[in-house]
């Protein structure tokens, strides 16, 4: 398997490709409209088809560039089926598979940051999206964010996967770029707490808003288009 993570400063968010080394088909997860020129001139140096950009999330911190890529590649988006993004062509739920050559990605229903995140399971690595991030977790506080249904999402779904599946987070912003089932369930402070403390603990951040929320949020409900 061919796979790379990609990173936008801006953002800091991570976008990831996945690519099928026989069919020489690719998925890329999360990716982020301004790095679309980067993206394309990695396919194209691969020698690779895009047959899927995902989504783990409505994100609000950065433009999706799900719907540049389709227009560039004709590949098919698809997120969430809880997100109510009527443009994607894929509506995902639990237990769905997004499926690119011998590559196999197993969706995951991981809500509690917005109501409609999903991870991407498969090949001994796991995509959290802005669920579980390495020594952290996504913010609860807006987007339908729920802190007692994102404690559930990571302790009986992502946490229930074996100890050495790897975790690539949506975002880091301390220079992380990969951990470990194990590591997060030994590691991660917010996960040291009971259901009732991390709800608590969750509910008493105050952090500002994203800068680019107001801009971002109508955009990816579009799938990227501006208005």
């Amino acid at each position: 398997m061919i796979f790379r993570q990609l990173f936008d400063g801006a953002s800091s968010t991570y976008s990831y490709l996945l690519a099928d080394e026989a069919s020489r088909q690719a998925v890329i997860i999360d990716p982020v409209d301004t790095m679309v020129a980067r993206d394309l001139q990695l396919l194209q140096e691969l020698q690779l088809t895009l047959v899927y950009s995902l989504e783990t999330h409505v994100h609000a911190d950065h433009v999706t560039g799900g719907g540049l890529l389709r227009e560039k590649t004709g590949c098919q988006t698809a997120l969430s089926a809880a997100a109510g993004v009527g443009c994607a062509d894929r509506q995902l739920r639990q237990g769905d598979s997004i499926e690119v050559g011998g590559i196999a990605l197993q969706v995951i229903e991981t809500p509690g940051h917005t109501d409609g995140c999903i991870s991407f399971y498969g090949s001994g690595r796991i995509f959290t999206g802005d669920a579980l991030l390495i020594r952290g977790c996504g913010r609860t506080d807006f987007q339908s964010g729920d802190a007692g249904l994102l404690y559930e999402s990571i302790t009986q779904k992502i946490l229930s996967l074996p100890d050495s599946t790897l975790v690539y987070p949506g975002h880091d912003y301390r220079g992380f770029t990969v951990s470990s089932i194990a590591e997060e369930r030994q590691l991660n402070p917010r996960l040291q707490f009971e259901k009732s403390a991390f709800v608590a603990h969750m509910n008493g951040l105050k952090l500002d808003n994203p800068r680019k929320m107001d801009v971002a949020v109508p955009a990816n409900l579009a799938c990227g288009a501006r208005k």
